[in-house]
């Protein structure tokens, strides 16, 4: 990883441009990394690729550099939501943060019958996804949605657009977590049999998916449940590992 401090920034991009930047950028380039008028910075904003830059100047509150050459061109990630219904504070950043690494491009919180948390940041999330893309190398910072129901969800949603249910359950409500009848196919044999193009990854809370909830998802068209395995994940972890499979199977993973 390159030494030299990495900033997702708002404005268009061009070289030989210059920016302003305040409050925490401002505060992270003179104070926390120290730099004098002319170190390195480089920056991208997700649409004119990533561009090299050197501090020109500073006040108490401004940093002020000047663009140069642009060293990457932009490039798109593909085609990948995350959905995942919201946990407690601390593991909800790391998913958030995993999301970002792993290359989703939208990032969606949805309400299920037992999620397990009573609000959304979604302000808070969003400066988490860019510190990640910043950390990352990646070229685009995926937007963090507003939190909606799981029902409105499935409501909206287009048929063109696979969503890949992370179905842990079984179908015998005698059994713990439905037992082994009905169970869904391993998740990397269902990417193998899917078309490139649009696709979402559905991750249920920590209690997994209601009945009602499940009967309603593998009735939809557009949904294909898929299996993780035969332990039971943290809903976190299955996040990380769906969208893991998903790159190496279907995404940008591929030689």
């Amino acid at each position: 990883m390159s030494a030299t401090p990495r900033l997702y920034v708002a404005p268009d991009l061009a070289e030989g441009g210059d920016l302003v930047l305040d409050g925490d950028q401002a505060h992270y380039l003179t104070r926390v990394m120290r730099l004098e008028a002319g170190d390195p910075v480089r920056v991208f904003n997700g649409r004119h690729g990533e561009f090299e830059a050197a501090l020109t100047g500073s006040t108490k509150s401004t940093a002020s550099l000047r663009l140069s050459a642009r060293v990457r061109e932009q490039a798109a990630v593909p085609d990948l939501w995350l959905l995942f219904a919201p946990l407690k504070k601390a593991r909800t950043d790391f998913l958030v943060e995993k999301a970002v690494e792993l290359g989703a491009a939208e990032i969606l919180p949805v309400l299920t019958e037992r999620t397990d948390a009573d609000t959304v940041r979604v302000d808070r999330l969003q400066r988490l996804a860019i510190e990640a893309a910043e950390q990352t190398e990646r070229l685009d910072v995926p937007p963090v949605r507003e939190a909606i129901k799981l029902h409105t969800v499935l409501q909206q949603w287009s048929d063109d657009r696979i969503l890949i249910f992370a179905d842990e359950a079984g179908d015998d409500q005698g059994r713990p977590w439905g037992g082994e009848a009905g169970k869904a196919i391993p998740m990397a044999d269902v990417l193998r049999g899917l078309p490139d193009g649009p696709a979402a990854i559905l991750v249920g809370p920590e209690g997994g998916f209601s009945t009602a909830e499940r009967k309603r998802l593998r009735e939809l068209p557009f949904v294909r449940p898929v299996g993780l395995g035969p332990r039971i994940l943290r809903a976190e972890t299955a996040a990380a590992a769906a969208l893991s499979l998903w790159q190496a199977v279907r995404g940008d993973w591929r030689a």
